[in-house]
């Protein structure tokens, strides 16, 4: 069963700033590096019913590869290094298809 990985956040950068373009470029580069992501995508939110603004989204095969996604150094250091730092709030939804 394939796992469709969704987080819906808000930046502490402005929008349209360059720190915003900026941490979503490196979001797409750094995770998309990563072995078992696929259809990965950033989209922006555009309903005034919620303050989160972006959403990551990507597929993976089956647990196992969500599973080592999550346990990837590269995935580790992007969260450790820029999620907690710029991210002012988030939600996470893992589905299963």
């Amino acid at each position: 069963m394939t796992i469709q990985h969704t987080v819906v956040f808000r930046l502490v950068h402005e929008a349209g700033s360059a720190e915003e373009r900026e941490f979503l470029a490196t979001g797409r580069a750094v995770l998309t590096s990563i072995p078992g992501v696929e259809d990965f995508a950033i989209r922006r939110q555009v309903s005034p019913k919620s303050d989160l603004e972006h959403q990551f989204s990507m597929v993976f095969q089956d647990v196992g590869a969500y599973r080592a996604y999550n346990e990837h150094p590269a995935h580790s250091a992007f969260v450790s290094e820029r999620w907690v730092p710029e991210v002012a709030a988030f939600q996470e939804y893992d589905f299963e298809e």
